[in-house]
């Protein structure tokens, strides 16, 4: 997983973990990219699966669960 925080506030900020990559954003949307992924990670360790293992609909819903959506291409949701 890769997540780039598009806000900023002058601090680089990179967090790395095994199943991902979070790149800049504001210290709050950092920390919260960062409670995100860590969580999803969580959620798939407990289902005793890696990230490589698990469907793009069962990722969908690890992800919404944690207040995750898809977006859809073409700008519109």
């Amino acid at each position: 997983m890769v997540g780039v925080g598009l806000d900023g506030d002058g601090h680089k900020r990179i967090t790395r973990g095994e199943n991902f990559a979070l790149l800049g954003g504001s210290a709050e949307t950092h920390d919260s990219m960062t409670e995100k992924a860590l969580k999803i990670s969580e959620k798939i360790a407990a289902r005793g699966k890696r990230l490589e293992e698990v469907s793009a609909d069962e990722f969908d819903e690890i992800a919404h669960s944690v207040g995750l959506q898809r977006c859809h291409g073409g700008g519109k949701n």
